[in-house]
């Protein structure tokens, strides 16, 4: 048994013609978040402290759909949602529709520790903010030129994007010359630990979808859709939320491990085998440091190391060098 950890930038159908300008940000950051998550965890931090630590670091990086890099919704406004569970108690926390608050997943371990509830969204959740002396920024802080470009690509096609999806046909010459190579959406982050001591921990936050109806919640924020952990495992997924609300991934990978008696790269695969294809992906460490990073997209930005010294940083299949 040792510590491990497993991080993610979000899962969809991400073209392996993705530029260098496009992809080299994103394995930055992952490879930065990754090291920040190692050394926490050697430093002998809770998984509970380490996975807040990196999800922070993700959200304050403009490459990923969270916090400073947040989609739009169709009123062209930011609706950031997060939420974070600790493993042994199973205490969590989670927030949505925050417009000004940086950090949405300090947010949601403020509402776990500060407050009777698990959840608090939209007006109440940004009034709890101002209460605990959150960091906050002007909603324009989180309107990037970027973002705005993604909205207007899915406002032209009439949809609803989810993380990473290409550009339709009838748009793709004026869409890959906004965003190369349909570059439409960066992705939900996350992150799973687990200490020498079998002690879990998981986070995720999101902007969303873009052009997502305001007011709409995905599986982020939802304990058991998104985001998960207990004595067994602690799970965070990306894709396209409503799917993963519908099969409860995050919960179900855990229930299988306890039921069904499989390793958490067994569960985890047979949880994701039982959503639509294209649609969903997910990181997990179980209490004995095993890690899985499984998904039924093209791809996922995603990164994971434990401490027998495997360390991985991938996209597609094979891990990036």
């Amino acid at each position: 048994m040792g510590w491990a950890i497993a991080l993610h930038g979000g899962a969809g159908d991400i073209p392996h013609s993705l530029p260098p300008d496009r992809r080299l940000p994103r394995e930055v950051g992952l490879r930065h978040c990754l090291d920040v998550g190692i050394a926490a965890l050697k430093a002998h931090k809770h998984p509970l402290d380490v996975v807040e630590l990196v999800v922070r670091e993700l959200e304050n990086y403009p490459h990923f759909n969270a916090g400073k890099g947040s989609v739009l919704t169709s009123s062209g406004t930011v609706e950031m949602e997060a939420s974070i569970m600790d493993g042994k108690s199973k205490k969590c926390g989670a927030v949505s529709g925050l417009s000004t608050v940086v950090n949405a997943v300090s947010l949601a371990r403020l509402v776990m520790e500060k407050t009777p509830h698990i959840y608090l969204g939209f007006h109440g959740a940004e009034a709890f903010a101002r209460e605990q002396g959150v960091e906050t920024a002007d909603p324009s802080y989180f309107i990037t030129p970027e973002n705005i470009e993604r909205l207007k690509q899915a406002q032209d096609a009439n949809r609803v994007q989810i993380d990473y999806t290409q550009p339709v046909q009838k748009e793709a010459k004026d869409a890959a010359a906004a965003i190369p190579n349909g570059d439409s959406q960066i992705g939900t982050v996350g992150c799973v630990a687990v200490d020498s001591e079998g002690n879990l921990a998981s986070a995720t936050s999101t902007g969303g979808l873009v052009n997502k109806m305001a007011g709409r919640i995905g599986d982020s924020p939802i304990i058991g859709a998104g985001t998960y952990a207990n004595h067994l495992c602690a799970v965070s997924a990306t894709g396209k939320g409503e799917a993963m609300i519908r099969g409860t991934v995050a919960r179900d990978v855990a229930a299988v491990m306890e039921f069904k008696g499989l390793s958490l790269k067994e569960a985890a695969a047979y949880v994701i085998d039982q959503v639509p294809p294209g649609n969903a992906g997910l990181v997990a460490v179980s209490s004995t440091g095993e890690i899985a990073t499984v998904f039924n997209t093209t791809g996922m930005f995603r990164a994971c190391a434990s401490e027998d010294g495997y360390s991985e940083v991938a996209i597609w299949d094979s891990p990036l060098k």
